[in-house]
């Protein structure tokens, strides 16, 4: 009885007015109740409103990871045929536009263009001696005429007087005879002279140079000396020479196989594929952000240059035939070429490497586009 008490008094006394502890907890309880799901609430709506903050600020840029570098390059040859000569460069060699890669054997070259100057000399020659041919055919022709003329005469004078014994007979059937002789010679020489002018082209005041020999040789010596120049390769633009080691001095090159390539160092750009529904609003012009993995933290500057007119499946050897019944809609992706403007410092960009390429569209968002 006596600890009872004790334990009472240790005990401090409940205040006027004051809530048991069983309530409090019961209160606490409810309010906790009531506040979840107004937090969570609220932190859906926090989060909405945030990606809802990000989607009106984005759309801007259109971004391809499936992007190369592309240049211009060149599989060298020439279209004569001939013995490797010299070999001027080396592989991966920088070269500038002009620059003399290699040479054919000059020999066989030499001749030919030789060969076609001594027609050419042959031709003006054969042509001058048309021209003194005919000159010298009309000569005759004019002789000719004259002579036939005074044959004419006797044969006239004669006929006068062979009826009254003034000459024999056979005088005046020899005048016949030489008339009809001279007229035989004088179309015999009108024949040669038409032979003549028909070599100069039925005109013979022409001049050599518009003669057709003269004009065919001068063709001829015009090929040899194409073919000549042709035997000595020049770099068509500035790059490097790839593959060089497979052509050799003294291997047969045969017109048309390519020897080694050449690939632009200025001529560069950049072929994106981005998807087709992001190209809404891509346009000629755009600025363009480049970077690649090679140069961490380097970017290049571009401009949307071009947009292929068809999906990079249409061009494939066996395209999608759409009419099947087995037809699944794939999104397709559409080139894109950008101009990379490079500037002075800019580290070099090889064909073949893949970068991202980032198109500012300048496109904001906008609440309609929600509806």
């Amino acid at each position: 009885m006596s600890q009872t008490n004790t334990v009472a008094r240790d005990q401090p006394a409940a205040r006027p007015g004051a809530a048991a502890p069983g309530e409090t907890s019961q209160r606490q309880a409810r309010r906790t109740s009531l506040l979840r799901p107004i937090l969570m609430l609220g932190g859906t709506l926090a989060l909405a409103l945030g990606v809802l903050l990000f989607w009106l600020q984005g759309g801007q840029y259109v971004s391809s990871d499936d992007s190369y570098v592309e240049a211009a390059k060149v599989s060298l040859s020439t279209d004569v045929s001939g013995l490797v000569g010299k070999v001027y460069v080396h592989d991966n060699q920088h070269v500038q536009a002009g620059e003399t890669l290699f040479s054919l054997d000059p020999a066989n070259f030499g001749i030919a263009v030789a060969n076609a100057r001594a027609q050419l000399a042959q031709a003006v020659l054969d042509i001058n001696a048309a021209k003194r041919g005919y000159a010298e055919a009309l000569a005759q022709i004019a002789a000719q005429h004259a002579q036939l003329a005074e044959d004419q005469t006797n044969l006239q004078r004669y006929a006068a007087v062979v009826g009254n014994g003034g000459v024999t007979r056979a005088t005046y059937d020899n005048a016949r005879y030489t008339v009809q002789a001279s007229q035989a010679q004088l179309a015999q020489l009108e024949a040669a002279a038409g032979l003549q002018l028909a070599k100069l082209s039925g005109d013979a005041d022409t001049p050599v140079e518009q003669m057709p020999e003269y004009r065919t040789a001068l063709a001829a010596l015009n090929s040899a000396l194409v073919a000549q120049r042709h035997s000595v390769v020049h770099a068509p633009f500035s790059g490097y020479v790839t593959n060089v080691d497979q052509l050799q001095p003294g291997m047969y090159l045969s017109a048309g196989t390519a020897a080694f390539g050449l690939v632009s160092d200025d001529h560069i750009w950049v072929t994106a594929q981005p998807k087709e529904d992001e190209l809404t609003w891509v346009r000629l012009g755009q600025p363009v952000s480049i970077s690649d993995d090679t140069y961490p933290g380097q970017t290049w500057r571009g401009v949307v240059e071009s947009l292929s007119p068809a999906s990079g499946s249409e061009f494939s050897l066996l395209p999608a035939q759409n009419s099947s019944g087995n037809w699944v809609k794939v999104v397709q992706r559409i080139p894109v070429r950008i101009k990379v403007l490079r500037k002075e410092g800019d580290p070099p960009l090889r064909a073949g490497m893949s970068v991202i390429a980032d198109i500012d569209t300048g496109h904001k968002r906008s609440w309609r586009d929600l509806f």
